[in-house]
């Protein structure tokens, strides 16, 4: 976050507002969850008033969270049909912060939370429509108001647009801040026009600098136009959102909220991961015991049946299965990639495609290759801590947090320079003894390939190696350094609300 309006307030504690369509534990498809898992934490750690709110999906166990009900009940309007909310509370394990959950049986009595193997459900548009509204009619409904909301992604960039427009003059909600944050600007949010109707929003919104876009609308722009300050999640995924190769077209619109747009680098949860305390190991280690990591990595390739080489590394793969995360690339290459002295440790799921390519691979290198293609906690935290290197080829990577993780378990990552991993992983200098990992710059699968090359052959070395291992271990990426550039970002927002709000006065 380079740009800085003042220092965070010290003294004055902040009334905060999560908002998302998932949070670890309860709900999760990726990083979001990750981050609105962690940060509402963090925050609270420096002494703030933060709170969460989610919807209520069937697959939470209410029961395991001790999730309750409030008493609190409203409807809310959709398309002309009212649609009841039902108000439940718990706790963020580990924690005393507050979440809220909206429980409505029509929208989020679901198998999964967007999308079936058969696709995404049809109605995900007015689901998170009904979110958004239920958000700002829960905290009029509750005895606890916010000075400031921060929205996340697609599913809740109607916050913003409704507190502009239908709530600008409740008394309850008027004052209320917004800053929104863009996890992943490909998923955005595109429905029709007909739902400015369907939401009860006033039409002269629906124009080419607020809420209409190319024949409908966009939840996401909403956010960006309505919020009061704007961020991402690495500061070069900041700059590339501006693009039009990154920005899904709405680099204009991000543009014309350039001053109001940052970058703040996600952390990582070290109570979550760190080897040293880590459950899910055989054996834990530390940056002094580095020694041990050989142990788990015995372990991690007989889970997966693979016989243990001592000066072959293992490469690790923790990834969603398709063209976004680079695999496009890893199929290009995959074959020379065997003829390398290493071996590939595989898990994930995805892309139809991939499990094909991926089953059939194994079958042909079951000496070099092994693959689950599930997703599993405990494996995942056995490849990180027992690979020797990580691979991370994306196509694009907002923030990232596998690189993140890998650098904490002393496994070497193998990235693209894109995103957070540009602004995390420095190519390893091998006359300045600097750098992290190994970076690859063009979009081009032997690029890939020859990192890999030069990783493998850094690998002989072992002084080399052990110390960009050590570099790694004792780098900080936790969210408490993120959460103290967050509270910045939430003094900003109100600033420019109150800004604003007496601009409209004069």
């Amino acid at each position: 976050m380079e740009r800085r309006l003042s220092k965070p307030s010290k003294q004055r504690k902040l009334k905060i507002l999560i908002a998302a369509s998932e949070v670890v534990p309860f709900a999760k498809t990726g990083g979001l969850a990750d981050v609105t898992g962690a940060l509402p934490k963090s925050l609270r750690s420096l002494g703030h008033d933060v709170r969460v709110v989610m919807p209520l999906y069937r697959k939470i166990d209410r029961v395991k969270y001790g999730i309750k009900e409030t008493g609190v009940s409203f409807n809310i309007n959709i398309a002309l049909t009212d649609h009841p909310a039902d108000i439940y509370e718990g706790l963020l394990p580990g924690s005393d912060v507050k979440v809220y959950f909206i429980d409505c049986k029509t929208f989020f009595d679901r198998e999964e939370i967007y999308r079936t193997p058969q696709g995404e459900y049809w109605d995900n548009n007015e689901r998170f429509m009904y979110f958004s509204k239920a958000i700002i009619e829960m905290i009029r409904a509750i005895d606890w108001v916010p000075e400031v909301i921060n929205c996340n992604d697609w599913h809740t960039g109607l916050v913003p647009v409704f507190l502009k427009t239908i709530y600008a003059q409740d008394p309850v909600v008027k004052d209320i801040a917004t800053v929104y944050s863009i996890h992943n600007i490909a998923y955005q949010g595109f429905a029709s026009k007909d739902m400015i109707s369907h939401a009860g929003l006033p039409w002269e919104i629906y124009n080419m600098h607020q809420l209409e876009f190319y024949g409908g609308i966009n939840y996401m722009k909403g956010g960006i136009v309505f919020s009061d300050v704007i961020n991402t999640v690495s500061e070069k995924y900041k700059e590339e959102i501006k693009t039009h190769e990154y920005s899904y077209h709405l680099e204009g619109v991000l543009w014309s909220r350039d001053k109001d747009l940052f970058g703040i680098l996600n952390g990582i949860d070290y109570t979550a991961w760190d080897p040293a305390t880590d459950k899910l190991l055989p054996v834990n280690y530390t940056p002094e015991t580095l020694e041990l990591k050989t142990q788990v990595k015995k372990k991690l390739l007989e889970e997966f049946g693979l016989k243990y080489y001592e000066n072959v590394p293992v490469v690790g793969l923790v990834s969603r299965l398709d063209d976004q995360k680079g695999l496009d690339f890893i199929e290009t290459i995959i074959h020379e990639m065997m003829k390398l002295n290493l071996q590939f440790v595989v898990l994930g799921t995805g892309e139809e495609h991939y499990h094909k390519l991926f089953h059939e691979l194994s079958l042909r290198f079951p000496e070099k290759l092994g693959v689950s293609l599930k997703f599993d906690n405990g494996i995942a935290h056995r490849i990180y801590a027992g690979s020797d290197m990580f691979l991370m080829p994306s196509r694009f990577e907002p923030c990232g947090l596998g690189q993140l993780i890998a650098l904490k378990y002393g496994t070497v990552p193998v990235v693209r320079e894109t995103g957070g991993l540009a602004d995390t992983i420095k190519q390893y200098n091998f006359k300045e003894k600097k750098g992290n990992g190994f970076v690859f710059q063009g979009y081009n699968p032997w690029d890939l390939f020859r990192s890999i090359h030069v990783a493998t052959d850094t690998y002989k070395n072992r002084s080399t190696w052990e110390r960009l291992q050590q570099h790694g271990m004792k780098e900080n990426f936790s969210w408490d350094l993120a959460a103290v550039n967050y509270v910045e970002l939430y003094d900003l927002a109100l600033h420019n609300k109150n800004l604003k709000n007496t601009e409209k006065s004069v």
